[in-house]
């Protein structure tokens, strides 16, 4: 029998979250893609060291692309090459995956937006969500219903 990995273990396995895309964006639909990586950025994604906070991933040609994520190279893994902190990486997805994809972007004006970079059974994963824009008073809102929840959350322990 295997061991079950406790709350902890499983928190350890996030490497990179984009807070801001969950205030931005109505998130509608999720999917997991893997990432062609070189080996400097597995180095450096095992030291935590990754941004997607302006990052985006775009369909081009019938492949997934993930611009501007920012991978920080370690001096110690990078000694030999010239590496490029935030180059377009390459997203693993099944075909059909990437034709409904296609589908949703260009006729129904979704965009593609990167949630949460992970590690799952030993290889680094990419939460992509497929998202709306959020309008100023939709943010307005959104924080006002959180500030109210944790205020009601408040009021009932203390009653």
């Amino acid at each position: 029998m295997g061991k079950k990995k406790s709350r902890s273990e499983a928190g350890a396995s996030t490497i990179a979250l984009n807070r801001k895309a969950r205030h931005d964006f109505f998130i509608e639909d999720r999917l997991e893609a893997g990432l062609v990586l070189e080996g400097w950025e597995v180095k450096s994604l095992r030291a935590g060291r990754a941004q997607l906070s302006e990052s985006y991933v775009l369909l081009r040609n019938g492949e997934a692309w993930l611009f501007g994520a920012h991978v920080t190279p370690l001096p110690t893994a990078s000694t030999h090459i010239q590496p490029d902190p935030s180059r377009t990486r390459k997203l693993l997805l099944q075909r059909s995956e990437i034709n409904r994809l296609i589908g949703a972007v260009e006729r129904k004006g979704y965009t593609l937006v990167p949630l949460a970079l992970y590690w799952k059974r030993g290889r680094a994963k990419l939460e992509i969500g497929l998202a709306k824009g959020k309008k100023e008073y939709d943010k307005r809102a959104t924080d006002k219903d959180r500030d109210w929840q944790r205020e009601r959350a408040r009021i009932l322990k203390n009653a």
